[in-house]
């Protein structure tokens, strides 16, 4: 009785997990036939959990949405990972959901094991959140494009660029990325044949969505890291720095695409919002650089020289 109970409640982590398995991949996974998996489906019915059953020789299981579901089943480290999570999300850059997950967090808390609990408590104490201006997500912009890419469902949406103008998209949706505070969509855009990445504070959703699409190998993480350092910014520059490649990587505060040119020169094309803020990262490299490339650039670098000359 007590391996049929462990087996449901691995069964029951699998389904929501992910939102569709087949009877094979899950008899593969518990460890038993596919027999013994129909049998607790109908174990989990009967508890009240909604578990679908697809028909047909490829046919599987998705666990579906209902108002009694019982709690969610987490491990020790995955309640930790979810407590922590509500608590940056209470503060991050995500609009809308600040006050739900301080709610959210209070409940998670008051059922963790004392000895998570203090971990958790340890964390909030004493990692503070650096406020920002960046620009913020609408929650329900990132819950949709987060369910498109789980279902693999095409989205079209109107993208707003940082000159202000508006384009209309159709992509294939695959990750969303989190990178210097801002959320990103990893994407195959259907009408220009390439990867893009788009910031999804800009992105105004429109309905209905597409339809589903055959999954495409993903690019590198390299080749990720350079869409998203290469985004759509409004303010780019060329750059050598007289420093090795390795080193502008470890001190640069965002992920940057370097090129080496020789044991201690490198060059990068960073872009920002505002050429006041390239000019300001480029100080923390606490390296000589040359702008080989970027007027904007250059004059945000001589009002900065002139003020802090001045204070000095």
């Amino acid at each position: 009785m007590l391996e049929t109970s462990a087996r449901l409640l691995r069964l029951l982590s699998l389904l929501q997990g992910r939102r569709d398995w087949t009877a094979a991949e899950l008899s593969e996974r518990l460890g038993v036939s596919c027999r013994t998996v129909r049998k607790d489906v109908d174990r989990l019915r009967r508890l009240g959990y909604p578990v679908r059953a697809r028909p047909g020789v490829s046919g599987g299981y998705r666990l579906g949405p209902g108002g009694g579901l019982p709690p969610l089943l987490l491990d020790e480290e995955e309640a930790v990972a979810v407590a922590v999570g509500l608590r940056t999300a209470a503060s991050g850059s995500v609009t809308g959901i600040e006050e739900v997950s301080v709610r959210a967090l209070a409940k998670v808390q008051q059922v963790l094991p004392a000895r998570l609990r203090r971990r958790v408590e340890a964390i909030s104490a004493y990692a503070l959140p650096t406020p920002s201006p960046d620009p913020t997500v609408d929650a329900a912009v990132l819950t949709l494009i987060a369910g498109a890419c789980r279902d693999h469902e095409r989205i079209r949406f109107d993208y707003r660029s940082g000159t202000g103008a508006t384009t209309s998209r159709d992509v294939e949706p695959y990750r969303l990325v989190h990178d210097r505070r801002r959320w990103y969509l990893l994407a195959w855009d259907t009408t220009r044949s390439a990867w893009r990445s788009f910031r999804a504070d800009r992105i105004t959703p429109r309905v209905p969505g597409g339809p589903r699409f055959t999954p495409r190998p993903l690019p590198s993480d390299e080749a990720v890291t350079a869409l998203v350092s290469r985004g759509p910014w409004p303010y780019r520059a060329r750059v050598v720095v007289h420093a090795p490649a390795q080193y502008v990587r470890d001190h640069m505060p965002v992920r940057v695409e370097v090129t080496e040119l020789g044991p201690d020169r490198c060059e990068f094309r960073p872009g920002s919002d505002h050429p006041l803020s390239l000019a300001l990262y480029l100080g923390l490299l606490d390296a000589d650089f040359t702008v080989v490339d970027g007027p904007e650039l250059v004059e945000a670098l001589g009002k900065l020289a002139a003020r802090y000359s001045r204070a000095i």
